[in-house]
């Protein structure tokens, strides 16, 4: 299992970037693709630092079929894709829907394309706990029923899903795990990588951490009018190193053979917390108070969510070990740094 080449697409964005620093660690030589759509190149140089190496960078679009077929070339006995590049915003996929279609499921069939002229046969997937919609029953298992998603992006999540599942089926050496994430919130503890949003943040703890270091004027929370304990919306925020080290778990299992064909588990804590739940948390660990108001409903968001993660559990001899106070501190801790 030492020195695998695993391809990492998207690995300069914040999951991505994560989990090349656990891949390297565990002993996988990650090689990463990356537009940086969404992203920066300076990512480049947090990895670099805290792994003191040269992490090998391509920047390309995963939709370009020639050029994947060129990297994966170029570098030879690549053994395993870990495919995070995708358009990621609920609220913008939305507002834009042909465009997250394009990038989300455009890449993933190219991506395939190029794995299966490579003969790569195992693939991580960046799914979504969107995909379950506003589940009936909480929490929810990998058997929870996919209910129609409630943004283009969730769909787009399904959608990759079944391919994954449908490509499995018809050929045999193909295996795939689709790791539906929850809420991944918190940054490197070095404070050298951490989430970079483009513009206004889409997600809510960087615009609590924007916000408290006084870039942004407040926070709107959208509603607290939900069926929940305080009306606001229920999440199951998972610290990025443990979402990231479930990727290199995955990534055991299928070269081990523990996982075969097309695999869904979910990534969380286990436990849901509101969002005015884990704003008094973050509060707390700063040591300031946060200026935020009530907003109206978001279009798009379901009102609770979190997960049931026994299967990964067993199935990636994984858990997670990052609690919530500790992301929030480490992920105020990386907006402090970058204004430095």
């Amino acid at each position: 299992m030492q020195n695998k080449k695993i391809l990492v697409t998207g690995g300069a964005g914040y999951i991505g970037s994560h989990t090349v620093v656990e891949l390297f660690n565990a002993g996988y030589t990650p090689i990463i693709i990356d537009n940086f759509s969404n992203s920066e190149q300076d990512v480049m140089i947090g990895i670099n630092t805290i792994l003191k190496t040269e992490i090998k960078w391509y920047e390309g679009d995963c939709r370009d079929i020639d050029y994947l077929n060129k990297i994966i070339l170029l570098e030879k006995d690549i053994e395993g894709v870990i495919h995070f590049a995708a358009s990621k915003a609920v609220g913008e996929s939305v507002e834009d829907p042909l465009e997250y279609y394009d990038n989300n499921i455009g890449s993933l069939i190219t991506l395939l394309q190029a794995m299966k002229k490579a003969v790569i046969n195992n693939i991580v997937f960046s799914s979504s706990c969107t995909v379950y919609g506003q589940a009936k029953k909480l929490p929810v298992t990998e058997n929870t029923p996919i209910l129609p998603a409630e943004s283009p992006y969730g769909n787009t999540k399904q959608i990759s899903e079944e391919i994954l599942c449908d490509v499995s089926n018809a050929e045999s050496d193909f295996n795939a795990v689709s790791l539906r994430y929850f809420n991944p919130i918190g940054a490197h503890p070095t404070s050298l990588i951490g989430e970079l949003p483009i513009g206004v943040p889409s997600n809510l703890v960087p615009f609590i951490t924007q916000t408290a270091a006084g870039l942004r004027e407040k926070l709107i929370v959208f509603g607290d009018d939900y069926d929940t304990e305080d009306g606001t919306c229920i999440r199951d925020f998972i610290h990025v190193i443990d979402l990231a080290k479930a990727h290199v778990k995955a990534l055991d299992a299928l070269f081990g053979g523990k996982l075969t064909g097309s695999s869904v588990l979910n990534c969380g804590t286990g436990q849901g917390n509101t969002v005015l739940q884990l704003i008094k948390s973050f509060e707390k660990v700063a040591g300031t108070k946060l200026n935020y108001e009530i907003g109206p409903r978001r279009s798009g968001d379901i009102e609770a969510i979190y997960a049931d993660v026994k299967r990964a559990e067993k199935l990636l001899d994984w858990k997670t070990e990052l609690s919530l106070d500790q992301a929030l501190e480490d992920a105020f801790n990386w907006q402090n740094a970058l204004k430095k």
